[in-house]
Order: structure tokens, then C-alpha cells, then sequence
């Protein structure tokens, strides 16, 4: 068993008083910037995790959660930021927490004004934001930084926001990587396909800007000449999509590559794999089931990887840790990206067992 480590030990590690430490701990009275860093230091040196159950509980303080996230179906990536929350919650289960949930239509743009509007009406404690356009976030992070509501982001961050912290992937660098693995298997001038969802009030994704934006400085950067096509397809009527594709390819035979931004990569591969068709090479984002499939079907080359769950539960934990404690966690907070193919896809545990449908 681990020794108890006691806020004396903390004072002579840190070369201040008791009392110093007990301030810092429980975000209590004045404390000079210089003795704060240095007990800040002394917990990470130490290794030192406090009692959060206990504590919240002494205070009898309740909490009021609001988290606003794209809605999803059962498999979708955004399910997957939703799980890593609820287990962060778990372990806080003994404190007094209100939690609300508002989903959004990620491919509607008024859907998501009017929940970030509910947010605000809401006045919680803190709010974890699931952005996808721009300008509402914008909005809504301005708008809780003037009610002195601490918020953080999971899955992209947003210039011009003032966020507790954010954990998400780098989009530009997704973008970027997609553009060299691709590339790096095609043929010379081979066209390329670049997919983008149609959303209600024709604004794009944050992040699916932001991987364009690093798709394109590498092909700029290499000086490289493989024809660009913008294709667009319905994410809310996918049955519209295999004409769409299927006129597209006819039109452009010389495109042998393809690129889907988002987590929806299976529904542009599914007109591929009812025709089994495997010669373009394709790359998407997101270990969602759907896209696994794809994978090991061979009708996607690559997948990359942003550790979804990860993201919602560092979330929950940062707003805990400044709430309860007043600890400053880190702002920027980038996931490891995963390039992931057939070969090592089981690795991944929670796809071992996915079955390939004809």
C-alpha cells in the first residue's frame, strides 16, 4: 500500500509552513505566487493525489454540470467522448453533481445555436463543449467568460476562446499526415478526392477546416500536382450518396485517392464495397465500428485515431481538479494521433471482435 503522504511532508518538500500547503489545497486565504509554485512542484514531485470525495463532501458543495455535444447513434465517435465523461463521473459518484446533457444536430447549424442557448440559460458551475462551428462557440465561449463560467473543450479548440483547458487532436497535423501517407501511395498526378459533408446553414466543421487547411500546406509544401476534387455528400439522407459517388467517379476516372475529414468515412466506402471496388485508395479519420469494418474489408488503407474517450475524461477531470482545489491544469492538451491499419487494428482492443459483413 502506497504511504500516506501528509501535508507536513508536503511543507519540508516544498521549504514552506503547514499552513502554506493547506491554503494551496483547499484554495484558501493569500498565498505568494513564488510559495504556490513551489508546493505545485512539491505535489507533482510527490505524486501527490488528495482525497477530491472527501473533500467536496466536507464543503457540501453541489455542482452543476452542462456538456453540449454533437447527438449521435450508437457506434459514432461522439459516443465515445460521451463514455469517457460518464466514467469520469463515476469516479466522482460521491459529490453532490447535477450533470446536463445538450445534443446538437452537428450537421445543423441552428440546432446548435439553440442548445448553446440553453447552455447559457442553464448557468452551471463549468460546461464541457463538443464545438463544430465556429462562430456559435465563439459565441457561447465569450458569453460564459463574461458569466465567469469555466469551460473546456473536447475534440477541437476555437481561436478567439478563453477555455479552462482543451483536449483534442491536432487537427491541422491530421490533416497534414493524411496528405503525406496518402500521397505517399499514389500514383504521380493521380487525382485526389476530398469529401465534405453538406450541413444545414453551408458553414464547415471547425475541424474539418482545420485538416484541409494541413492537407493543403503539404501538397504546397512538396510541390506536389495531383488534381483536387471537392466532393460533396449528405450525412442525414445517405442514400442519396452512391449516385453522387457513382457520377463523380464516372466523370473522373483518374482519381485514385480519396479523403473524408470526418468520422463518416464508411458512408462514402459503403458504394465501394456493394460494387467491390478496391482501387482507390482512401483515408479517414476516426476508430468508429463502422469504419473498422471498412478497414479490415479492405476499402480503407488507413485510419487515424484521436482517443475520443480519453479526451471526455481528462475533461471531467480538469474541471474537477480546478473546481474543487482552484488547480491550474495545463490549457493545451493534444492526443497522441493513431495511424491505423489491418495489420495492427486489433490492438486495439475494443475492435477485436467486430465481424465483416459481405
Amino acid at each position: 500500500m502506497a504511504k500516506k503522504i501528509r501535508i507536513k511532508d508536503i511543507a519540508e518538500t516544498a521549504g514552506v509552513s503547514p499552513g502554506t500547503v493547506d491554503r494551496v489545497l483547499h484554495n484558501r486565504g493569500d498565498v505568494s505566487p513564488a510559495s504556490r509554485q513551489r508546493v505545485e512542484e512539491a505535489l507533482r514531485k510527490m505524486n501527490y493525489r488528495p482525497n477530491i470525495h472527501v473533500s467536496a463532501l466536507s464543503m457540501k458543495k453541489k455542482y452543476r454540470f452542462a456538456v453540449t455535444m454533437p447527438e449521435f447513434s450508437p457506434g459514432e465517435y461522439w459516443e465515445s467522448i460521451e463514455k469517457g465523461i460518464r466514467q469520469a463521473l463515476e469516479e466522482y459518484a460521491g459529490l453532490d453533481i447535477d450533470f446536463h446533457f445538450l445534443y446538437y444536430d452537428q450537421f445543423d447549424l441552428y440546432s446548435c445555436r439553440s442548445a448553446f442557448e440553453r447552455v447559457i440559460g442553464l448557468q452551471p458551475e463549468a460546461v464541457i463543449i463538443g464545438p463544430t462551428f465556429r462562430d456559435e462557440t465563439l459565441y457561447l465561449g465569450h458569453a460564459l467568460t463574461e458569466l465567469n463560467i469555466p469551460y473546456v473543450f473536447v475534440d477541437s479548440m476555437i481561436d478567439g476562446t478563453a477555455p479552462l483547458a482543451f483536449f483534442t487532436s491536432h487537427s491541422f497535423a491530421i490533416g497534414a499526415l493524411i496528405s503525406r501517407l496518402l500521397t505517399s501511395i499514389l500514383p504521380e498526378k493521380a487525382g485526389i478526392a476530398l469529401f465534405q459533408a453538406v450541413r444545414t446553414g453551408d458553414e464547415s466543421a471547425n475541424t474539418t477546416i482545420l485538416r484541409k487547411s494541413g492537407f493543403m500546406a503539404y501538397i504546397g509544401e512538396n510541390n506536389l500536382d495531383n488534381p483536387l476534387h471537392k466532393v460533396l455528400y449528405s450525412a442525414v439522407e445517405p442514400e442519396k450518396n452512391n449516385q453522387l459517388i457513382g457520377d463523380f467517379f464516372e466523370r473522373n476516372p483518374q482519381v485514385r485517392g480519396a479523403v473524408i475529414f470526418n468520422s463518416r468515412g464508411s458512408m462514402i466506402t459503403d458504394y465501394f464495397r456493394q460494387r467491390k471496388i478496391k482501387g482507390v485508395k482512401i483515408i479517414c479519420v476516426d476508430l468508429i465500428q463502422r469504419n473498422v469494418e471498412a478497414l479490415k474489408a479492405g476499402y480503407i488503407e488507413w485510419l487515424l485515431g484521436q482517443r475520443p474517450q480519453q479526451q471526455g475524461y481528462m475533461a471531467v477531470k480538469a474541471l474537477f481538479e480546478f473546481l474543487v482545489y482552484g488547480t491550474r491544469v495545463r490549457c493545451e492538451n493534444y492526443m497522441p494521433i493513431d495511424i491505423v491499419a489491418r495489420e495492427n487494428v486489433d490492438f486495439y482492443s475494443e475492435f477485436q471482435d467486430i465481424t465483416l459483413t459481405k
